[in-house]
């Protein structure tokens, strides 16, 4: 018993002993800390804080009243505009269906079947110049106008049908008046006969545009918006800054509240995505209502400066009051740092190592290592919880050109600005990395819906597709995002990423600018380009490739003009690959180049040849992709080869696409006089689709133009494309060219191509592309037989 009750004391002693010695640390760190707090360095800074939290409050209270204050002007000013354009508008409408009251009174009362005569003598008529008035029969056919050029015109069936139906004002939705190419509304009544049957209409036209031109950009600005909305939810007409715009289409009960209480909402106007304090007004006894919009941006620019301003006079009160309490201070502070610096600086270096050794150096973001370890930890975790996680390859399109373009430096700064664009799209719990280069992968983990993954990847297109601001330049780019799902496409890391690797190329190959899920056909998709690339940079040396040739013939004496060469493929095991298949892939890997100069030598020497065999002297087309046309040696290379064949220069004709011309128009004048030196023809290939103009064809040395297929293909069903190759022709004899028409495959297109004096056509209706041996005995009947092909 004694020993036990030793033990219990001793115990007891323990426990003492330790609460002693927590009370006395806790005391001692307490002290420490008030002691350190008496120090100048420390003192006065918490001063500082205090007052520098006072100053921050005051100035942020004071932008925020002024952000409020500028707000409900905002909405204010929508709401008085509203109302004025509201009554503008009412009065418009009312004059409007006043004229019409007058022509059906005068008509269905008096039994004038031409009101329009006496009307107008009375000086009861709008202006004409801005208002057309006419009277439709029964049949729709406009039997009066004060136009005089409208009478005889057949207006729309729906619009007699519908007037036959009601009794009240009917606004037609918007058209495009073919003789002005302006937006047109139509107003309109029922006329009645004396027995009350339907006799026609009246109707007056009025410019769309006139609604809108009360316009004024020193109150909407450039950004605003002022619109006439039909309850259909059809706009009649629509103005932001100097566009008019009409038949959009829109919600009518989101954007006309069903109240007479009006306010001017703050929201994204659906037709152009734009955030504007946007009123709106039904029109009373007729179906339309006005809408008016201040841009956000627009209406908050000056409050917005003015919190600037507030903001670096804050600052600089602040960094004053820091200079000032910093000299106070900096005697005992000196005296801490000369015992900390040596610390500090080890700590420092220490981090700074760990973390370039995990972080991009450039963009701050997490490199390949940081990536991989979090993809590992978020696949571990994905497992365990059984969730889905997505990874995103993304590679940005032409950043080689900006580059090459304005340097590395540029290239850098481009590089953190698309870093900052692509953290600004993620959630807190996603993570973006550069991988090097122009490479950036991105880690979507915890996915709770499926849809999340698409909408983040177009967030992150459309975001990196707004412009850049280098050297003073905009600039724009694009990117190509592959994407991959766990578990559905990998397990593991290497196998995530490579598939979004293959998805992203993927994108690439789709035109880019876009993004692509990862999928087994892609997988498969990718190693039959591979194969196809690694056979291609082959096919030259074994001599796989041949040329076939297609005739082009006058227009109106059906004999064969010239030709044009088409590269084909044989491949031993895939048999003949298709040229939209391995041209692409040529062009991107630079094969082209090499494959373009084989096409022209081969083309040129067979040219010579026939002429030696007293075949006639015609023309050889070659067509030159982007990569070639880009290439620095092209003219040394093509006057060498002229050299080396015996070509006549004057018989080789280039063709080159209108979309290159337009792409960079200073270097291809440069390159094209090039050509023309040397006494090359000059052929601009798919005109029509790359939206060059008269005056922009002018600067170029051409020769001849080549309409586009996808025109050639409907012209005789599509007015459009009917017009369109009229002007095309026009165009060129306007300044001298040879028009060829391209892709012509039967009787009816080749009579319309005659008819409108077209210069040259080609196509499978005439001949498809053969080898050299049977195009040589289509020159050779030629010649033996001249007239044949009339």
């Amino acid at each position: 018993m004694p020993v036990q009750r030793s033990n219990i004391l001793g115990s007891a002693s323990d426990i003492a002993n330790a609460a002693n010695s927590v009370s006395a640390t806790t005391h001692s760190l307490f002290r420490r800390g008030f002691d350190q707090a008496k120090e100048i360095y420390i003192l006065f800074p918490l001063l500082t804080v205090l007052l520098l939290l006072a100053i921050w409050a005051g100035t942020l209270y004071l932008i925020k009243v002024e952000q409020v204050r500028a707000q409900q002007g905002a909405a204010t000013a929508s709401l008085e505009i509203g109302a004025t354009y509201e009554a503008q508008i009412l009065r418009a409408v009312r004059e409007i269906d006043q004229t019409l009251k007058l022509v059906k009174y005068t008509y269905e009362s008096e039994g004038e079947q031409n009101p329009l005569p006496k009307l107008k003598e009375r000086a009861l008529l709008p202006p004409p110049f801005l208002f057309d008035v006419s009277v439709v029969d029964a049949s729709g056919v406009v039997v009066a106008s004060t136009q005089a050029s409208e009478v005889g015109i057949v207006v729309a069936q729906d619009e007699a049908q519908t007037r036959w139906r009601d009794n009240t004002l009917s606004i037609s939705r918007p058209w495009k008046n073919p003789a002005t190419g302006e937006w047109t509304l139509r107003f309109s009544r029922r006329l009645n006969s004396a027995g009350g049957a339907f006799s026609g209409i009246a109707m007056v036209e009025v410019d769309a545009a006139y609604f809108v031109s009360s316009y004024d950009a020193s109150k909407l600005g450039d950004q605003g918006t002022l619109g006439l909305l039909g309850t259909d939810g059809i706009f009649r007409v629509r103005r932001t800054g100097e566009a008019v715009i009409a038949g959009d289409t829109v919600d009518y009960a989101a954007v006309v509240p069903d109240t007479e209480n009006t306010e001017a909402l703050l929201s994204t106007n659906g037709w152009d995505g734009v955030r504007r304090y946007t009123s709106a007004r039904q029109l009373y006894d007729y179906p339309l209502a006005v809408i008016v919009g201040l841009s956000e941006e627009e209406q908050l620019a000056a409050v917005t400066r003015q919190a600037h301003t507030y903001l670096w006079r804050a600052a600089g009160g602040s960094l004053l009051l820091v200079l000032l309490v910093s000299l106070l201070s900096r005697m005992s502070w000196q005296l801490v740092q000369s015992r900390l610096r040596a610390a500090e600086a080890k700590v420092a270096y220490a981090e700074r190592v760990e973390y370039l050794a995990y972080h991009d150096g450039l963009t701050s973001l997490p490199n390949r290592s940081l990536f991989s370890k979090m993809l590992a930890q978020s696949i571990r975790e994905a497992s365990r919880y059984d969730r889905q996680l997505a990874v995103l390859f993304l590679d940005l399109d032409r950043f080689k050109q900006i580059n090459d373009t304005l340097g590395h430096d540029a290239g850098d700064q481009l590089l953190q600005a698309v870093a900052l664009r692509l953290r600004a799209c993620l959630r807190a719990s996603d993570t973006v990395a550069r991988l090097g280069g122009d490479e950036f992968v991105i880690l979507l983990p915890e996915l709770s819906e499926d849809s999340y993954v698409a909408v983040t990847a177009q967030k992150i297109l459309s975001t990196i597709a707004r412009p850049f601001n280098l050297h003073g330049q905009e600039f724009r780019i694009t990117a190509s995002v592959g994407i991959s799902v766990y578990p559905r496409d990998g397990l593991d890391e290497q196998t995530l990423k490579k598939n979004a690797d293959i998805a992203m190329y993927q994108a690439k190959q789709q035109g880019k600018n876009n993004f692509q899920f990862y999928s087994e056909k892609l997988n498969a998709d990718s190693l039959e380009r591979l194969t196809l690339e690694l056979s291609l940079r082959h096919a030259l040396e074994r001599e796989e490739f041949q040329l076939h040739y297609q005739a082009k013939r006058d227009v109106r004496s059906g004999q064969i003009t010239g030709m044009e060469a088409l590269l084909r493929w044989e491949h031993p095991d895939l048999g003949v690959v298709a040229p939209m298949q391995f041209i692409p892939v040529a062009e991107e890997t630079g094969l082209i180049v090499s494959i373009g100069k084989w096409v022209l030598k081969t083309a040129c020497r067979q040219n010579v040849t026939w002429q030696q065999q007293g075949l006639p002297h015609l023309g050889m087309a070659v067509n030159l992709t982007a990569r070639q046309f880009a290439d620095e040696n092209l003219l040394t290379d093509l006057a060498a080869i002229l050299a080396e064949t015996g070509m006549d220069a004057g018989l080789l004709e280039l063709e080159i696409a209108e979309s290159l011309l337009m792409q960079d128009a200073k270097r291809a004048l440069k390159v094209l006089i090039g050509l023309k030196d040397l006494k090359v023809r000059i052929a601009i290939d798919d005109f029509g689709i790359g939206y060059s103009s008269l005056s922009a064809l002018k600067q170029f040395p051409l020769d001849v133009i080549k309409i586009d297929r996808s025109f050639i293909r409907d012209i005789c069903d599509v007015s459009e494309d009917k017009a369109l190759t009229e002007a095309i022709i026009a165009m060129g004899r306007t300044l001298s060219l040879t028009v060829v028409a391209q892709g012509v495959e039967t009787k009816e297109q080749a009579d319309f191509l005659r008819d409108n004096a077209c210069d040259e056509f080609q196509g499978f209706y005439f001949n498809r592309p053969v080898p050299a041996d049977q195009f040589k005995a289509l020159l050779q009947a030629q010649t033996a037989h001249p007239g044949a092909d009339r």
